[in-house]
């Protein structure tokens, strides 16, 4: 059985590979927008008051988090997942320009938006979340 699944998923990524761009998600137009990255300074932030650090605090420092910027999310059928292969479009649930969630250790804790560094993808936050709205990631 694991067989006939492994060759059904590379029958198909070969097929979408050679087939092409396709849109997978749930519409069947893809939005996709000539953004264009713009410079920017990375300002420099002072702490603000009550700012000091607790000693408490200071021991976990050195402590690794797992930080994740989440863009979106849908909904696929395993029919539209064995499909993807490279040049797919899988469209998200949200509009370009939209905040991203970022999540700290699954717990979502900030929105921001995407900037380009250096080359590198970056996030401004712009908003840190409420306790209230601080949930779990699904």
């Amino acid at each position: 059985m694991l067989a006939a699944a492994a060759a059904a998923i590379g029958e198909a990524q070969g097929s979408a590979q050679s087939a092409g761009p396709k849109t997978v998600g749930p519409t069947s137009s893809p939005i996709l927008p000539d953004a264009q990255a713009e410079p920017f300074e990375v300002p420099v932030v002072q702490p603000g008051p009550g700012a000091e650090t607790p000693e408490e605090i200071r021991l976990l420092s050195d402590v690794n988090l797992d930080v994740t910027i989440e863009l979106g999310r849908t909904r696929m059928l395993v029919e539209d997942v064995l499909r993807l292969g490279s040049g797919a479009v899988v469209e998200l649930d949200k509009l370009a320009g939209d905040p991203v969630d970022v999540y700290i250790n699954g717990r979502h804790v900030a929105r921001g938006e995407v900037l380009v560094l250096n080359d590198n993808f970056c996030v401004r936050v712009s908003e840190i979340v409420s306790a209230d709205e601080t949930v779990p990631e699904t």
